[in-house]
C-alpha cells in the first residue's frame, strides 16, 4: 500500500513539473509594427525613454547610455540591430533593461533595449511554440527562439543571448572604430 501511494504521489509530482515546465513567461512588446517578446526570467526592469547620452564611435545599434542608479547601461536600438531603420522615439517608448550574460563565467550586463511600446506579461505554453523559420523571416534566423501565436497574431520569441550577445556588438564597435581611423586617415 505505501508503494502504491509513494508511486501515486511521484506521478503527481512529475505531472505538476510538466506542467510548470510547459508553460514560460514572456515581456510582449510592439517593435515596428511587429509584436516581439523575451523570456521574462532576463528582464530586470521596464523604463520610460529618457536622458539618453550618445557616444562617439559605438555600433550603429547602440543608441547610447543611461545612467541607472549610478551605473552605465548600454542602450541598443534593436530595430537598428535587426537591419531596420533606427526606431522613432514616441509617447510609448521604453527602454526594457535586460540582463545578459558576458564573455566571463557566470557574470551579467545589464542592457537597455528600445522598443515602440510595451504590451503585456503572457504566459505561453512551450506545446504552441513553433521553432524558428529557416526562411522568410525579416531578423535573422539565430536571433529567434521560436514563435507562438496568441490571439489570433504571431509572436516572435527572441533569444536574448544572440541578440544580445555582447562578443558581437564587440566586434561592431571595433570594426566601426576601424572604419572611423581610415576616414580619419
Amino acid at each position: 500500500m505505501n508503494a502504491l501511494v509513494k508511486a501515486s504521489q511521484t506521478a503527481l509530482a512529475v505531472k505538476a513539473t510538466a506542467q510548470v515546465v510547459e508553460e514560460k513567461q514572456y515581456l510582449t512588446f510592439n517593435l515596428g509594427g511587429e509584436m516581439f517578446s523575451l523570456g521574462i526570467l532576463c528582464i530586470k526592469e521596464i523604463i520610460w525613454y529618457a536622458n539618453l547620452t550618445e557616444v562617439p564611435m559605438m555600433p550603429a545599434c547602440i543608441r547610447g547610455v543611461i545612467n541607472l542608479r549610478g551605473a552605465v547601461v548600454p542602450v541598443m536600438d534593436l530595430s537598428n540591430r535587426f537591419g531596420k531603420p533606427s526606431t522613432p522615439v514616441i509617447k510609448s517608448t521604453c527602454i526594457v533593461i535586460v540582463e545578459v550574460p558576458t564573455a566571463v563565467e557566470g557574470e551579467h550586463q545589464n542592457m537597455g533595449i528600445v522598443v515602440d511600446s510595451v504590451q503585456a506579461v503572457l504566459e505561453i505554453p512551450t506545446r504552441e511554440i513553433e521553432p524558428a523559420p529557416s526562411f522568410g523571416s525579416k531578423i535573422r534566423s539565430e536571433f529567434i527562439e521560436g514563435i507562438a501565436k496568441v490571439a489570433g497574431k504571431f509572436v516572435i520569441l527572441l533569444n536574448v543571448n544572440r541578440v544580445l550577445s555582447m562578443e558581437e556588438i564587440g566586434q561592431m564597435g571595433q570594426a566601426a572604430g576601424g572604419a572611423s581611423a581610415v576616414l580619419a586617415a
